[in-house]
């Protein structure tokens, strides 16, 4: 090391050294998740992917990109059913800004799909932002081996794995089966066949999914969530405005801090040690670099 390069680097620890511990873990690397509270549904999206490092960090010019809602419900946004639609237009506009050729927003719908894309206010959202918002096709319905512990096989949208870059963008709700349905959950949205047959072992059936998926980013709506009589809900008694948005390269941490909203301890969902195990994430957020901001 030459002189010059001696007193480049003194200097900057110096910098490093007076800002303190949080802009040493920036200049080591990005953070792992991202926790945004704010007013806006849509700056906090903006904020959070900014946290992370920008939508660029996940999508590459000439992407294919697949973003997968919670459409599943009859449901107005205000009853905290369905992704948020101002989350998912921004994560469109996101994505084609950071250089996606085309995205595509897209679920397998419990109530019928025409009302669900429509009541939800995503299919208005997302085309508005310029992306596809076709409805599933039994046609486009594979067996594919997911080489899970439990689902060896199943029948899978192959919109989903022919998709160069997925994002998973669940709510946080409560579900009278599970008790949460957050992020791995969501996947059941993505495939087709007798989808209440994974409820036998739905801990192993999401953990074997969210493998075989493994999305490149998670991004978590909790500005609405529901608290009671999920999956569908349908009061607006039963829902709190939390005004947060999660987004991780970890879809267990994710999940970790979406049970938290509820007050429920990470060892109380099963899945989740289950995910750990795997090698899917991580429960421990100590272990992680996060960053939380508020606008």
């Amino acid at each position: 090391m030459n002189r010059r390069d001696f007193m480049k680097d003194m200097a900057l620890g110096g910098v490093l050294m007076r800002y303190g511990p949080s802009l040493l873990a920036q200049a080591k690397s990005s953070p792992d998740l991202a926790m945004v509270t704010g007013e806006s549904p849509a700056a906090i999206t903006k904020e959070a992917l900014a946290a992370l490092g920008g939508m660029k960090r996940f999508i590459a010019k000439g992407d294919k990109v697949v973003i997968k809602p919670n459409i599943g419900w009859d449901r107005t946004p205000e009853l905290a059913a369905t992704t948020n639609p101002e989350v998912i237009k921004t994560l469109v506009e996101l994505s084609f800004e950071a250089g996606a050729k085309d995205v595509t927003v897209m679920d397998n719908t419990t109530n019928q799909a025409q009302r669900c894309y429509a009541r939800s206010g995503i299919a208005e959202a997302a085309k508005a932002a310029g992306a596809k918002v076709p409805f599933v096709n039994e046609f486009r319905l594979k067996k594919m081996a997911l080489k899970g512990e439990w689902l060896k096989e199943w029948e899978v949208f192959t919109d989903f794995v022919e998709a160069d870059k997925l994002i998973n963008v669940p709510i946080a709700k409560h579900h009278s089966l599970c008790r949460l349905t957050i992020g791995m959950k969501n996947w059941l949205g993505a495939i087709g066949g007798a989808r209440n047959q994974l409820h036998q072992k739905l801990d192993e059936g999401m953990v074997d999914l969210a493998a075989f998926f493994k999305p490149q980013l998670t991004v978590l709506d909790a500005y609405r969530i529901l608290t009671r009589n999920g999956p569908q809900g349908g009061r607006t008694s039963d829902v709190k405005l939390q005004k947060t948005v999660v987004a991780s390269i970890d879809p267990v941490a994710a999940d970790m801090v979406g049970a938290g909203f509820f007050e429920i301890r990470p060892e109380e969902l099963a899945y989740l040690g289950i995910a750990q195990k795997r090698g899917l994430g991580q429960t421990n957020l100590e272990k992680l670099t996060v960053e939380k901001r508020t606008v």
